[in-house]
């Protein structure tokens, strides 16, 4: 009988009454085209999901559109499909959306509405998490920094400073996404309501007024959901809502049998199955089995199971937008990329793991998918010099004085670097400490770097000296806001506390906010730069073929191309190169500016073909 089921499942003849019985459900062979017509629907239907009233096992994987170039969305979509998926999944990000208060921006790489679109017109479902907290080891979890500047906020709350905001944040989204619902026309199958909530915290009350938002929004015409880990599911989730589970590698059958145990009638779905891993500055680069992973997917899907593999595709958290994780004591800021180890990697190729993922979701739907496109090829560049420099000391802008500090939010500044300065009012030795530093800080006196301070480290001090009428320079970099755990109320970037030289604190500063987010204003020469310095150099390349930016030549910084910001360097590593797509370039004279906090006497980049990001952690 189980064989035979299988059988059934292969070919898609769907028969409701051994469906109803066995919570087994057929793949559904409707696609989102881009003639679909209104009157769609997508919802539960006893114990499986239903498109049109029919059973349909979501086969999903997730790709963030802010993470990979938009000329290269198409054919990232297309992967997706010639791995045999049929949905796509994608968080929405706050933070790139509305920078400023009530300034809102959908153009271009941040066009998430264009992305749908264009998963529809590849035959693809989408599933939509628009948080308004996302997680995905991006920025604060996707909200905008400007929200810190209400001094006690309490995000992930019912606290009105976070919740009128948030709520009207979400209506002005659905006016891009809602008609974009199944049954609007639209590939919208499923909207996930918050994420993951039941590992921060067990407040339904909050939970539901997130729902009414999304419901407020516009989103009714697509099936709301929750997602969790397993043990997570009764604090996160709400009783009205189907619950899907998210868990790595060897976790299914327990995950699974928690499922049931607690929702013992379905749908049943893996929201999140880690096919992959993160990294961390200072850790090395995960590589997980493909073997491994192959056969629990395939394992999934002979249950029954809807799934969506995250990640598919990671891609990049280009510009200031990588995450961080804590514990509330360990500090951990991640890498710029993520390329997560994914069947897709950071740069659109098809690994290993994509193609035993490939077959094995062919095995288990007796379905043969697409060909696979063609992927984007990878060009070295010669090795080139930055010949020009500019000092961080002689391009500062106008400085805030302040008797007491203030952090980045305080000055209407979301990311980048913050410079603290006062003269030494009299001769002084002993440790400089200072108290809450988020998150890294070099300590300068009279322009000389006598000592770094890293929140990674758990370090909050350095032993110096000043003379008086020294000249004292705190220069702290956000490396990344924390996106996870209770962590994350507290993500206000500078110094957070107070600073303290020999016991004595330290009051009257002039203040620099240094976002750097126009490089095209920096007084250039050719002259020699030390101490925290900008170098400047051009390149010529085929914008046709991507290439990685090989940064061992640096220390610690930034790197932009052509003004736009690609990511951020370490020579801790495990990142060494940064991806940067060949549509973003040109064929003569591209510009490459790095930051380097330490400065450099041989400034230099290359282009690799393949990217360096570090030997493995298992």
């Amino acid at each position: 009988m189980r064989e035979r089921l299988r059988v059934i499942l292969r070919t898609g003849c769907v028969i409701a009454g051994l469906i109803a019985m066995t919570g087994l459900i057929a793949i559904g062979q409707e696609q989102p085209g881009s003639g679909q017509t209104s009157g769609q629907t997508f919802g539960m239907q006893g114990d499986y999901f239903a498109l049109d009233g029919k059973p349909f096992q979501i086969i999903s994987g997730e790709m963030h559109y802010a993470r990979v170039p938009r000329a290269y969305w198409r054919q990232r979509l297309r992967m997706a499909k010639a791995m045999g998926l049929n949905t796509v999944t994608t968080y929405v990000f706050w933070n790139v959306h509305e920078r400023q208060p009530g300034v809102h921006d959908f153009s271009g790489q941040y066009d998430v509405a264009e992305f749908i679109r264009e998963a529809q017109q590849e035959g693809l479902y989408v599933i939509l998490r628009p948080g308004p907290y996302a997680c995905a080891e991006w920025e604060w979890g996707g909200y905008p920094a400007w929200l810190l500047k209400q001094r006690g906020i309490v995000v992930r709350s019912s606290d009105p400073k976070f919740m009128v905001p948030a709520k009207t944040w979400l209506k002005r989204l659905g006016q891009e996404l809602a008609p974009l619902q199944i049954e609007n026309g639209g590939p919208i199958i499923a909207v996930q309501v918050e994420n993951e909530y039941g590992s921060f915290g067990s407040d339904h009350a909050y939970m539901e007024q997130i729902k009414q938002a999304i419901e407020e929004a516009g989103f009714t015409k697509a099936m709301l959901y929750t997602a969790d880990g397993p043990e997570q599911v009764p604090n996160g989730s709400l009783p009205e809502l189907p619950a899907a589970i998210n868990f790595g590698p060897g976790e299914a059958k327990s995950g699974f049998e928690k499922l049931h145990s607690l929702r013992p009638r379905g749908p049943f779905m893996a929201g999140e199955y880690w096919a992959g891993w993160f990294d961390h500055w200072g850790d090395k680069h995960h590589v997980t089995d493909p073997d491994k992973e192959a056969a629990e997917i395939e394992w999934i899907l002979r249950q029954g199971y809807s799934i969506s593999v995250y990640m598919f595709h990671g891609g990049t958290s280009f510009g200031w937008m990588n995450g961080a994780n804590s514990n509330g004591r360990k500090y951990e800021p991640d890498v710029t990329s993520y390329d997560y180890n994914a069947p897709l990697s950071e740069s659109g190729q098809p690994t290993e793991k994509y193609l035993k993922i490939r077959e094995a979701i062919a095995r288990a739907t007796g379905k043969t998918p697409p060909t696979i496109p063609q992927a984007p090829a990878a060009l070295a560049v010669s090795t080139f010099q930055l010949t020009s420099s500019a000092s961080l000391w002689d391009n500062l802008p106008k400085p805030v004085h302040s008797e007491e500090l203030l952090s980045m939010e305080d000055l209407d500044q979301a990311y980048g670097y913050i410079l603290y300065r006062m003269t030494a009012a009299a001769d002084a030795s002993g440790e400089l400490v200072l108290d809450g530093l988020h998150d890294y800080a070099v300590v300068f006196v009279d322009g000389k770097a006598v000592g770094t301070i890293d929140r990674r480290l758990q370090q909050d001090r350095v032993p110096m000296t000043v003379k008086k009428g020294d000249r004292l320079d705190l220069l702290v970099e956000n490396t990344g806001r924390v996106n996870f755990s209770k962590a994350l109320l507290g993500e206000r970037k500078g110094i957070l506390g107070s600073v303290t030289l020999a016991g004595v604190e330290l009051k009257g500063w002039d203040i620099y906010a240094l976002p750097m987010s126009d490089t095209a204003k920096l007084r250039w020469t050719k002259e020699q730069c030390s101490g925290p310095c900008f170098y400047r150099g051009s390149f010529d390349a085929d914008p046709s073929d991507d290439t990685f930016l090989d940064t061992r030549a640096f220390t610690k910084g930034f790197v932009w191309v052509n003004q736009t910001p690609l990511g951020r360097v370490w020579s801790i590593g495990p990142q060494h190169t940064l991806f940067l797509p060949g549509p973003w370039l040109r064929t003569k004279d591209n510009e490459a500016i790095v930051f380097d906090l330490n400065g450099t006497s041989t400034p230099s980049l290359t282009g690799d073909n393949v990217p360096i990001l570090g030997g493995s952690a298992n």
